[in-house]
């Protein structure tokens, strides 16, 4: 439910998307952490990930912990008492900004597959439009984690000068054919849920088979076989399905503990948004901005930048990282490459706070 703490923009006329078509006086939902300064240059620009809303932290207007609630804040790492933080839901999602499910201005119905084709350059033009708005004229960092590092990376290639540091977590210049046939899989078990309609569903009736397994197929790459192993191990269900007459049911602790966030994650997301910001991220490639990879990180002009991965990630593996941080080191610009071995893996950023903390509170020191 939106709160207090969500604030939008509404983007005046067409706004043209970055593979086609437009889209009508767009709304981008935000929420902010600190103070913009006399300067107006000690903000900070977050893109999320695939699912998160704006929601980041708590803050006054809404006391509800976010999902980096240990790292912005009052004396944290990205201490709001310095700076001023600014998480944007990105273009395409449902949480305040225009997508697939809002309805369209110039039909009056709901946009559903009538929405353009999205690309993570359209996220990176909607953050830009939100720091226009609230009068920034110079950014101290942008920050994203896994979908986020790469739309902070489109921004920062997009928008150049505006930004002094850029700091990309579990995230690539691209995506690779790992994460893209994962993604693609996630998608057609979406489609192919009968509730689904081609895209017709009624606001109320969500394709919730289909999302509950999509969700269950991408929360097991989300963490490290290692962890599933020592968090899990064969621990048999306290209460398990086959009970009820189903032979097949969750036996094991793993298939509840995957169920039952699965079931929470249905109720919160919109099937077409997931699938136009699933696509969204396939499409990115840092090289359809110069003739490679290299050549189109040479037009980042950041003056430092942290790039951190986790060795057990199987979404973004470490090689990716490696890549995005030899591919911005530059004459008289500071690049950190930090390898860290979580067991958590792609979601490290999410839950390894002894690890994250420190590096985050180093960087913005």
């Amino acid at each position: 439910m939106p709160t207090k703490a969500r604030k939008t923009v509404v983007i005046a006329g067409e706004f043209p998307m970055h593979r086609g078509g437009t889209l009508l006086s767009p709304t981008i939902a935000y929420e902010t952490w600190g103070k913009l300064n006399q300067r107006r240059d000690n903000a900070v620009l977050i893109f999320t990930g695939m699912s998160p809303s704006a929601h980041a932290a708590s803050s006054p207007e809404d006391p509800t912990p976010g999902w980096w609630e240990e790292i912005i804040g009052p004396g944290r790492a990205l201490d709001t008492r310095r700076y001023f933080v600014i998480v944007v839901n990105s273009l395409g999602s449902c949480f305040g900004s225009t997508g697939p499910a809002s309805v369209d201005p110039r039909t009056g119905d709901i946009y559903r597959l009538t929405f353009p084709v999205l690309s993570l350059e359209d996220v990176a033009r909607g953050g830009f439009e939100v720091i226009k708005h609230l009068g920034v004229n110079r950014l101290a960092a942008t920050v994203g984690p896994s979908m986020g590092g790469m739309s902070a990376l489109a921004f920062e290639i997009l928008f150049p000068g505006i930004s002094d540091g850029f700091v990309s977590m579990s995230s690539g210049a691209r995506s690779l054919p790992f994460s893209i046939a994962l993604r693609s899989t996630q998608r057609e078990i979406i489609r192919k849920d009968p509730a689904w309609m081609g895209g017709n569903y009624p606001r109320d009736a969500q394709p919730l088979v289909g999302m509950r397994l999509a969700r269950k197929l991408g929360m097991i790459t989300y963490r490290s076989a290692e962890e599933w192993r020592l968090r899990f191990g064969r621990e048999r269900a306290a209460v398990h399905t086959s009970t009820n007459g189903d032979p097949f049911g969750p036996v094991f602790e793993i298939e509840n503990y995957l169920e039952h966030h699965a079931q929470k994650f249905t109720g919160q997301f919109d099937a077409n948004c997931y699938l136009y910001l699933s696509r969204a991220s396939d499409f990115f490639d840092v090289a359809e901005h110069g003739a490679s990879v290299d050549a189109a990180l040479g037009k980042v002009t950041v003056k430092r930048a942290l790039i951190i991965g986790v060795k057990t990630d199987f979404l973004f593996p470490i090689h990716q990282q490696r890549e995005l941080a030899e591919g911005l080191e530059a004459p008289g610009r500071e690049v950190e490459f930090v390898e860290l071995s979580s067991l958590q893996g792609h979601d490290s950023f999410l839950v390894d706070m002894d690890n994250y903390r420190p590096l985050l509170a180093k960087f913005f020191e």
